[in-house]
């Protein structure tokens, strides 16, 4: 008979909450399940569509560098290969006229333009307003890596416990575990995503600015959003459960938080984008219904007219 022993982990309650020594955090996989308000989607970006939901699930290692040090930041290379849609397929070509820079368009708009699809106290209850732009835009650029920095996040941390159970000697994400993001993935499929796209087109200045402070200053960020999208998108479906498994840790330094190091048994899956990990972990009738949803966004923003 298979003895079952479910486990529940303390989920992190703030963007600055960290491992017990970066030492200890060097040694993580970076196993990153990010939960919260992903419900909102704000401007339709696929960091609040897809990952948000799942943020502060777990942390980042101390001594992190401050939001203000991203402008000095290189782009980091990533060896994820970027799976795209066919450029042939109806409704996916790229769009020729985002504006490179509209006045209005300022960190002020940003609550306005959240408030408008999710109203105030969504807004305020979960999302980090203050650089968002650039929140927004590292953050898209990290799910298509390795790792998504939870410091750099555009969304606030949801309540709850990231679960596991051991079926005999194999231990797998828990099935209850995607439970608590269903009333997210809800609110999700009530969000109207073409006023989402409307939105991400009235920012978009904002986003393409923070973008090349990035450090891609002859790049379009709206290229990235749609690759990242299609990666997203061509997640691969897994069978459930998803073995998981904690690395060994050598030495005296023990984590205060064993489980922010939670990686997948299986290699392949292991070596996916951040974005598709996400996916992934959610459970498969979540993954399903977050992949349709960007996938009509993608549509959306494939055609965005940028004149707003």
């Amino acid at each position: 008979m298979t003895r079952h022993r479910r486990t529940s982990c303390d989920a992190s309650t703030g963007v600055a909450q960290v491992f017990s020594t970066w030492q200890v955090g060097r040694l993580s996989r970076r196993f990153q399940v990010k939960k919260s308000a992903v419900a909102a989607v704000s401007t339709g970006l696929i960091a609040l569509l897809v990952a948000g939901v799942w943020y502060g699930q777990y942390r980042e290692p101390a001594q992190t560098p401050s939001v203000a040090a991203w402008s000095t930041a290189k782009p980091a290379s990533s060896a994820v290969a970027r799976p795209s849609m066919a450029a042939s397929e109806p409704g996916l070509e790229r769009p020729v006229a985002l504006p490179a820079v509209v006045a209005s368009a300022t960190e002020l708009d940003v609550e306005s333009v959240l408030t408008e699809l999710v109203g105030r106290k969504s807004t305020l209850s979960m999302f980090q307003l203050d650089d968002f732009a650039r929140r927004v835009v590292a953050t898209v650029d990290n799910l298509g890596r390795s790792h998504a920095a939870s410091r750099l996040w555009p969304v606030n941390p949801a309540k709850g416990r990231f679960m596991t159970e051991t079926h005999g000697d194999v231990e797998v994400i828990s099935a209850d575990n995607g439970l608590r993001y269903t009333p997210y993935v809800l609110l999700i499929e009530t969000v109207n995503l073409r006023e989402v796209a409307a939105a991400y087109a009235r920012l978009y200045p904002l986003f393409q600015q923070a973008y090349e402070a990035l450090g891609y200053p002859n790049r379009q960020f709206n290229d990235r959003v749609l690759d990242v999208l299609d990666q997203l998108i061509a997640t691969p479906d897994v069978e459930s459960p998803i073995a998981v498994r904690l690395p060994a840790i050598n030495g005296p330094m023990q984590p205060l938080r064993p489980w922010v190091l939670y990686e997948f048994a299986d290699p392949e899956l292991q070596s996916l984008s951040a974005g598709q990990k996400i996916l992934l972990r959610a459970g498969p009738v979540n993954e399903r219904r977050l992949k349709s949803k960007l996938a009509e966004l993608r549509r959306l923003l494939g055609t965005v007219a940028a004149s707003q």
